[in-house]
């Protein structure tokens, strides 16, 4: 027959659902503080403890000094005694010996409850942390134990309390005390008052896991959830696909008569679940997503100013099908595919289709081929606006047309993309196309979300940032610190481009300015020399200029008159008639000696320089007078 303590330490460890170990190892140290606390001994004194989980019994073994004349029996030991545990002990060794008070069992049971609730209340919420964080992203059972008004308090398993608020819980949904709740495990936080569990209801992992509850062939993997978006408690649309021919993905989910699926809608309080085969091909991705909405055509457009934009064109009588109320279809479409939706009915779509080949340049060539077409469509939509029914094939044609231009239209951009991205290419360093992002300069979780964005090498992150920065910022995760990494990359990429550039490219002399200009003036007079007719060469007087330098001072030089040009010499713009001076007599009183006026005048001669220049714009022969303005030099007016 077990003895009272082998019962109560089974049933400690039924009560408590711990392991065995920790309830022992719990003992332990409760008897190690008991002991120290009993006889007082140092927190520094090494003291081990042994529980007897049959008997019950207790051995408490302290580490004491060996001496010859025992003075304090709290840390020392005779040497005899020590000879007990170590025959070869000397003295002045540390020895473990048994220390057991005689009357420490009552003394320990005692003084040692406190510690051993203290330790066993510490192990049982390790366990808890440990057990529901491997339980994460699961769902679990439990029930309700109390309601507020920031939300509910749910008893779980291992006597854990998990914490649903309002805004985790579907609207509409009323709980009372007692009852059963489903919900994820959505976080799991250490606090000092034990594990905060956080559940969740509306989390989109939720119809995630009853979906694989409910459908084992999703559970088993030849069923694939693709995407999920979800409105939680209204409306919900799932994209699945099979890894297996000849399995029909929808029909898995939705069972027989919708057995399955019903099974989840009222779980979900009723929330609406639409399933859709997912496809490769985004536009068919996307006219299904639209679905129950009728849908004519879908154009896509990966280089919008908002991100990647899809113009869905429905028939008129499915706009707001396709929109839903308060736009909630095209709202969960554009969640699930991952695309910004534009939906237009027909006649809107033909009429911005008619508006840009108008407008726009690079579509006249489209407008002329279909001439015929737009003026067919342009009647139609006249009738329309009077109110007169419009028959179906002049639907036909309208949604024809549209589709031609959209396809024509779209085609262009995309080689416009390559060609930009060969010339990007070459402001790239080539060993950046080989560097994989992982192993490039970026931080490790900046590398991991590029990574998951479908860039492989540091040189594929360069050449979109040379593109278009915009949808590299646009990628889940990435922020203004993560951008600043980014940038900072780019420009160690720059630098690297620029040094190579300086390195390869060849060293030329570099000629001084004014030897530059001497050398246009020199090639310019010789081409100009060239080009004098020979009647110029028979005058009787010449002017010689003075060479031009690379800032023209010109000096005062008096030159001789010569005969005044006629217009016909002017229109010809003959340079040795251009360039010549104008030379007028001016009138000045003489000067005696003495400094006063004599009355009488005598001719002075003033040099003045005249630049006649033609104008093509105005048709028009202009002279202009240069002048020599104080210390300044000469200008022209």
């Amino acid at each position: 027959m077990k003895n009272e303590f082998t019962l109560a330490f089974n049933e400690v460890l039924e009560e408590k659902q711990l392991p065995r170990e920790i309830i022992l190892k719990a003992l332990e140290s409760a008897m190690i503080s008991a002991y120290r606390r009993a006889v007082n001994a140092s927190n520094a004194q090494h003291i081990e403890a042994t529980v007897d989980t049959e008997t019950g019994k207790v051995t408490i073994f302290a580490e004491k000094e060996v001496v010859e004349d025992v003075q304090d029996v709290r840390t020392e030991v005779a040497l005899e005694e020590a000879h007990r545990y170590n025959p070869e002990a000397v003295l002045g060794d540390m020895v473990v010996v048994e220390s057991t008070p005689n009357d420490f069992g009552r003394v320990a049971a005692q003084t040692a409850r406190q510690v051993i609730q203290q330790r066993i209340r510490d192990a049982e919420r390790q366990a808890q942390l440990a057990f529901f964080n491997k339980q994460l992203g699961e769902i679990v059972s439990g029930l309700v134990q109390a309601v507020n008004a920031q939300g509910l308090t749910i008893g779980m398993d291992m006597k854990a309390e998990g914490t649903m608020p309002r805004k985790e819980m579907i609207p509409g949904e009323r709980f009372r005390i007692h009852d059963r709740v489903r919900a994820l495990i959505s976080e799991v936080k250490d606090s000092p008052r034990g594990p905060q569990i956080i559940l969740s209801r509306t989390h989109r992992n939720f119809l995630r896991r009853l979906l694989e509850t409910e459908v084992p062939e999703i559970y088993h993997g030849v069923v694939e959830i693709r995407s999920i978006a979800r409105e939680p408690g209204e409306r919900a649309k799932v994209a699945v696909s099979a890894t297996q021919t000849g399995i029909d993905p929808v029909g898995a989910c939705v069972g027989i008569r919708g057995v399955r699926i019903q099974a989840i809608v009222r779980e979900l309080h009723d929330e609406k679940i639409d399933v859709i085969e997912w496809n490769p091909d985004p536009a068919a991705f996307i006219a299904k997503a639209i679905s129950p909405a009728r849908v004519t055509g879908v154009y896509l457009n990966e280089r919008a100013t908002g991100g990647k934009t899809a113009t869905v064109v429905v028939p008129e009588d499915q706009l707001s099908l396709a929109i839903g109320r308060d736009g909630q279809n095209a709202r969960l479409a554009a969640k699930l595919t991952g695309w910004r939706i534009d939906i237009k009915s027909l006649p809107e779509a033909v009429s911005d289709t008619l508006y840009r080949l108008q407008n726009e340049p690079v579509l006249l060539s489209i407008a002329d081929s279909e001439v015929d077409t737009i003026a067919r469509i342009e009647e139609s939509l006249a009738r329309k606006a009077d109110g007169r029914p419009l028959t179906p094939e002049e639907y036909d044609i309208m949604a024809h047309f549209v589709d031609r231009v959209e396809k024509r239209t779209a085609h262009k951009p995309e080689k416009k993309v390559e060609v930009v991205a060969s010339e990007v290419d070459e402001l790239i360093p080539a060993d950046a196309f080989e560097t994989a992002i992982l192993d490039g300069p970026l931080p490790e979780h900046v590398a991991n979300l590029l990574q998951e964005a479908g860039y492989a090498t540091v040189g594929e992150v360069a050449r979109q940032m040379k593109q278009s920065p915009d949808d590299v910022l646009r990628i889940n995760g990435i922020g203004p610190k993560a951008m600043a990494e980014i940038i900072k990359m780019m420009d160690d990429l720059d630098a690297r481009v620029a040094a190579a550039k300086a390195e390869t490219a060849p060293v030329e002399e570099t000629k001084a300015p004014e030897a530059e200009a001497m050398q246009a003036v020199e090639s310019t007079e010789g081409e100009a020399t060239a080009e004098k007719p020979a009647e110029a060469e028979t005058k009787e007087t010449t002017v010689e200029e003075p060479p031009i330098r690379a800032i023209p001072e010109p000096e005062l030089v008096t030159p001789v008159l010569e005969e005044e040009p006629s217009l016909e010499d002017l229109f010809t713009m003959r340079p040795e008639i251009l360039s010549n001076p104008e030379v007028a007599e001016e009138e000045e009183e003489e000067v005696d000696s003495a400094g006063n006026k004599t009355g009488k005048k005598k001719s002075k001669k003033k040099r003045k320089s005249v630049e006649v220049v033609y104008d093509p714009e105005r048709d028009l022969t202009l002279a202009r007078k240069k002048h020599k303005r104080g210390t300044d030099g000469w200008d022209w007016e």
